[in-house]
């Protein structure tokens, strides 16, 4: 197997603006890995708060040397030695981690939820991302989405919440879901909020309190009239035995988990334990937005809207249509390069 890759940074449409954050570019490498002349791609996404840089990543890729496995479907081998090489980096992990499932189901001539024993029939909505900004940029973004959705993911920075839902229902009457990326503090206020949201047609709430306050979380979650999910509380498969209890359900990011391989095995824990399941995204292009695709058909939500938010896309693979996502009849994970990209 060979394993090549370069810098990528992804431009988005609008400024994205979470709490304390706003960007325009998100870094991103590209990763490809061949065998017996069939490519696999993967890529590696990197917002501020992953603490990756182009540099870290490539700087990790050229530790891994996959010659040392004669079969690319070892997976469990590959990605074992991949995450030993040195601790974190879990966005180059999911690079090649990425790269190796397209790989392996082009190998194979088939889409890699097949192999999971998924009915692509069964995917759900995605929600669409509306960043902090001003009520009339909100409005301008809403109305770009051209009724192309059936729910709208809010972020909210625990400053101007009001301000924010008020701007949304002017422009939009769709169901909510709410990140407000650990932006409440006090887990009464907390509470309130959700009360409030609740009433303004929210359906779920992501990472109310910061990671750090568990046992807040969990009494909100107790109290809440919503289900409360963890975003920056869960990260890898490890951590979901320390959470459960404190959420309804978790967030699965292929960005934060190592890639394909983990988010299948937490996507199963948390089903065994009870816990509902959202998969997320970053900024991505459409390699990674249908990679993640391919565990949607087992997940409550989607949040994989990550591709439509740049304008400089290198492929073509999981599309939208009436609000779901609708997978493309190929095989891995489903992507095309564009040409002349």
């Amino acid at each position: 197997m060979k394993l090549t890759f370069y810098p990528y940074p992804l431009h988005l449409q609008h400024t994205f603006t979470v709490t304390g954050c706003s960007r325009n570019t998100t870094p991103d490498v590209q990763v490809e890995i061949t065998h017996d002349g069939i490519t696999g791609y993967g890529e590696a996404a990197m917002p501020p708060y992953l603490g990756e840089t182009i540099e870290s990543v490539t700087e990790f890729l050229q530790q891994i040397d996959l010659s040392r496995f004669a079969d690319p479907f070892c997976l469990e081998d590959i990605t074992r030695y991949v995450d030993q090489i040195a601790p974190g980096n879990t966005a180059a992990k999911a690079s090649v981690d990425i790269a190796l499932h397209d790989l392996t189901g082009k190998l194979l001539n088939a889409p890699c939820h097949q192999l999971w024993g998924l009915n692509s029939d069964q995917m759900p909505y995605t929600s669409y991302t509306i960043g902090i900004d001003t009520p009339e940029i909100i409005r301008t973004k809403i109305a770009e989405t051209e009724n192309r959705f059936h729910i709208l993911k809010i972020k909210l920075d625990g400053q101007h919440d009001e301000e924010i839902i008020k701007a949304v229902r002017s422009a939009s009457d769709l169901p909510l879901t709410i990140d407000a990326n650990q932006g409440w503090t006090d887990r009464q206020e907390a509470l309130d909020k959700i009360q409030w949201l609740h009433e303004q047609g929210a359906v779920l709430i992501e990472q109310p309190m910061p990671k750090q306050q568990l046992d807040d979380t969990a009494w909100v979650t107790q109290h809440s009239p919503l289900p409360v999910f963890a975003d920056e509380s869960v990260q890898r498969l490890a951590d979901i035995p320390r959470i459960q209890g404190a959420f309804t359900g978790i967030n699965i990011k292929l960005m934060k988990c190592t890639g394909m391989h983990e988010g299948w095995k937490m996507l199963t824990v948390a089903r065994a334990l009870g816990m509902k399941v959202m998969v997320g995204c970053m900024t991505e292009t459409s390699c990674a937005i249908s990679a993640a695709a391919q565990l949607a058909a087992a997940a409550d939500f989607a949040d994989l809207d990550g591709n439509l938010l740049i304008n400089n896309d290198l492929f073509k693979g999981v599309t939208i249509k009436n609000g779901r996502l609708s997978l493309p009849h190929r095989p891995g994970i489903g992507v095309e390069k564009i040409q002349n990209s």
